[in-house]
Order: C-alpha cells, then structure tokens, then sequence
C-alpha cells in the first residue's frame, strides 16, 4: 500500500517525498509553467501580428509534435526515474557527459525563466494595482512579495504547492472558457472560418518562422512531468498520463482561444486589429465588448496570479534539477538536503529564492524596467535553453529504445520520438534565426544570449569527460541515483 509519509533518508542528500503526487497534481504544476491565460492574451497578439492568421493552426502543430515526442519521452520514465529528467534521460539515451550538458542548460534555463516571471509579476501587478485601485507600488515591492510567498510554499510539502496551482490554474482557465461561450453565442462581425487553421495560413505565410517560435514558446514546462516521477503515485501510468494530458489540453486550449479571437474581431478585422497601436490589448478588449467592464478587470488580475503560478511551477521544477545534481555531487551535495517532514529539497529552494532575489533587488536599485529589462531577456534565454533540451532529449530517446526496445512497440520508441526530434530541431534552428522575435532586441545582443546554452551544453560535456578519467566509480553511479526495479533495468 503507497503511503502519503515522505520517506526520511538518513544521509545528508535527504529523499523527495514518495508517492504525493497523482496525475492532476502533476498537470497542474505544468500546465501552470506553461500559463495558458498570459500566453492567450500576450501570445495571441503577438503571433497574430507577426506570423498572420495561421495562429491557431500553429498552435496544432506544435502540440502534434510535442505528443510525438511524449511517446519517447514518457517511455523512458518507466525506466529512468530521476528528478533531474532531462539528465538522465540524456545521460543514458547519449552518455552521462551528455547528460550533464543538458542538465546544466535545463537547470540555467529554468532558473532565468524563474527570474523572468517575477518581472512580469511586478509589471503587471504594479499596472494592475494603478489602474483597478489608484495605488502605484512599485514593481519590485510586489516581486518581492511574490518571492516571499514562493519561499515558502518552495519549502512545504509538494502537494500543497499542487494545490494553490490547482485553484489558479481553473480561475485563468474559466475565464477564457466564459469569454469564448461568449463569443459563440452572440458570433463575430464575419462569419465563421477554418482559415486559420488551414496549412498555406500556417506555412506558407512570410511569418511562419514567428508563428513557430511563438507557438513551441507557449508549451514551455509541460516537459516537467518526468521531474516529479520519484515524488509520482505509481509513476509507469501517472507520468504518461499526465504528459499526454497536459499536452493534448494545452495544444487543443491554445487553438481554440486562438480560434475564438479570430471569430470575436473576423478574420480580416483580428489582422487589422493586430498591426493597431492597441494590439497588446486584443483579448482583454474582447472580454469587455462581450461580457462588459467586469471581465477585463478579472482578466487584468489574473494575468498576475498566473505569472504567479508559473513561477511557483518552474521554481520547483528547478529546485528539483538543483536536488538531484546535488546528490549526485555535481553540484554542491548540500543542494541534495531535503526537509524530514516535508520531503521538500528545501536547501535548492532557498538558493533559488536567493538568485531571484538578488536579481529583482539589482533590477530595483539600477532602475532596470521589469518587462524589457529583466523579463523579456531572461525569458528569451530560458525559450532557447528548453528547446534544446527537448530536443536533444528527443534524440536521446531514440537512441536509448534504439539498443533494446524493452517490449515497446517500434511507433512509440523510435518513430514517433525521431519525428519529434526533427520537429523540435527545426523549432530551435527557427528561434536562432529568429531569436528577435522572442528576444525583443536588435543586433549582437542576441548572439550573447544564445550563447550560454551552447557554452554549458559543452562545459557539461568537458565535465563528464573528466570526472570518468579522474572517479572512474563517481562516474559509474551518474544518472542511477534512484532504484530501478530488476525487470526495467537496462540490459547490457
């Protein structure tokens, strides 16, 4: 019988808290990462604008080729089971020097997208605050507020955090639900159309390259299912079922609220409205002409309580990658402590509320703008790095199943995850060459922040390289931190 007590591990390293969390508790913590609400209202605009009217296909597309990666991705949980996923799916897809490349690109990219979201949180809260009440606080005091509030939901028990996702993940959900009943029932000033959706509208437009980058951007997070696989209720059916759920829900929401906007403004009329002055506005303007005032001020506040949300789910998802390299010792060991009662890694939380407390406090005292300044670069970043993880995680996928299938079909261990390996490999070659977009910056600035996830991809690799030279058993024990039942184990 699975019990609700985290285990207690004697050792310094600690243990995750096992058995906590079911399928729902982990559709909630990444379905919040990937915050549909502000990837409706700030996304939507965006891909209308730059890639044309083929937004609501791309969001299909992009979906497609997630769940095809899935297929691979969560066949690997049943047989590597570590919080840090992404290195040790790479680490025995590609080899443990791989494995800790990409675990240092997914640790740095989750933690600037970390940061990220408490810039958006103190734009939007201090706009919000202005507008709705006639108090202007500044950004930071309510960044701050958002960080304490982090720390200590970070530090308790996991299903506690699932919880409070759980409540705001309905509330930013249910509003764009009432908003697009709304819609269809009253209809738009042009008729109905599949246009959006159809292939020449996704992929033959000039802007197909943004309506890539934007569309792979709006999913980021739902690859932190396989994280929460030792903290996981009977991980062989919880992880799957939760990837495919978040996934599917995501790719379907995303193409439907798109869809909606189109049928609130018409076809012609949601382009003229994207390239306006007010285009930022789009959804929140739409919400007031069909359901009144109240709506644009409920969807105003909870743009901020999902930037809050999003930011609770990538802070565990990193405090966890901290954890499991910290008991591996490739980070300080002190990063693998967690909590007795708790089973929290609440050592890795208190870093990262650290590093995102220095990084508002710099931003306060240098009077950086919380959106251009230590929002937009830092998400920009964290896009990049995810993207490649997915897809060198992808590959890894196709090459572990490669040597021995362990009694899967060929479909879902090498087809499948090789097509989604392309997929995700033309999205970040798009994002490179189109890292504008995202970025928001012109010129050299962007070749420094793509930089970083090449430079730890090769630094990890260099590491790895080293440490089978000098710790032959150091080496040996990588990415086989947590017991692996007899009949899952690899073969030799």
């Amino acid at each position: 019988m699975t019990t609700s007590t985290p285990e207690v591990d004697p050792t310094p390293t600690g243990s995750l808290a096992v058995g906590r969390l079911g399928v729902w508790d982990i559709v909630f913590f990444v379905m919040s990462a990937a915050a549909p609400l502000t990837v409706v209202v700030s996304a939507a605009p965006a891909a209308f604008r730059l890639g044309g009217i083929g937004a609501p296909g791309a969001m299909l597309f992009a979906a497609g080729v997630l769940i095809l990666f899935s297929f691979g991705f969560t066949a690997m949980s049943t047989h590597v089971r570590n919080a840090g996923a992404f290195y040790a799916y790479v680490g025995r897809g590609l080899g443990k020097p791989a494995g800790i490349g990409i675990a240092f690109v997914t640790v740095l990219a989750y933690a600037v997208l970390g940061v990220s979201f408490y810039g958006f949180i103190g734009f939007f809260a201090q706009m919000t605050a202005a507008s709705l009440l006639g108090i202007d606080i500044p950004w930071w005091v309510w960044s701050l507020a958002a960080l304490v509030l982090i720390a200590v939901l970070g530090s308790r028990k996991i299903d506690v955090g699932a919880r409070v996702l759980a409540v705001l993940l309905t509330a930013e959900v249910g509003i764009l639900v009432i908003l697009s009943i709304a819609v269809l029932i009253n209809g738009g000033p042009e008729p109905a159309s599949t246009v959006p959706f159809s292939p020449e509208s996704v992929f033959s437009g000039p802007g197909v390259a943004a309506l890539i980058v934007i569309a792979f951007g709006a999913f980021l997070g739902f690859e932190g299912t396989a994280i929460y696989a030792e903290e996981a209720k009977d991980p062989e059916k919880t992880i799957p079922r939760a990837t495919y759920i978040a996934v599917a829900f995501l790719g379907l929401f995303y193409a439907f609220a798109f869809w909606i906007v189109t049928l609130a403004f018409g076809v012609e009329g949601v382009i003229a409205m994207a390239q306006s002055d007010a285009f930022t506005g789009m959804v929140i303007i739409a919400g007031e002409n069909y359901l009144g005032a109240w709506a644009a001020v409920v969807i105003q506040i909870l743009i901020v309580t999902s930037f809050f949300a999003c930011v609770l789910a990538f802070h565990n998802a990193t405090s966890r990658y901290l954890f499991a390299l910290g008991r591996e010792r490739l980070l300080p060991a002190a990063l693998g402590r967690t909590g007795e009662r708790t089973g929290a890694p609440w050592v890795a939380s208190a870093v990262m509320v650290a590093i995102a407390g220095v990084a508002i406090l710099i931003a306060a005292v240098t009077g950086a703008d919380p959106y251009l300044h230590l929002a937009i670069w830092t998400y920009a970043v964290g896009v990049a790095g995810v993207i490649f993880a997915q897809a060198v995680a992808a590959i890894s996928a196709v090459a572990f199943f490669s040597r021995d299938r362990h009694g899967h079909s060929v479909w879902r261990v090498i087809i499948a995850p090789a097509l989604g390996a392309l997929g995700l490999v033309v999205a970040f070659v798009l994002v490179v060459l189109n890292f504008e977009i995202v970025s928001g910056m012109p010129g050299p600035i962007n070749f420094w922040l793509l930089l970083p996830t090449p430079v730890l991809f090769i630094a990890g690799i260099v590491v790895g390289l080293m440490l089978r030279r000098r710790d032959p058993g150091a080496y040996s024990e990588l990415t086989q931190s947590i017991p692996i039942v007899a009949e899952e184990a690899p073969r030799p």
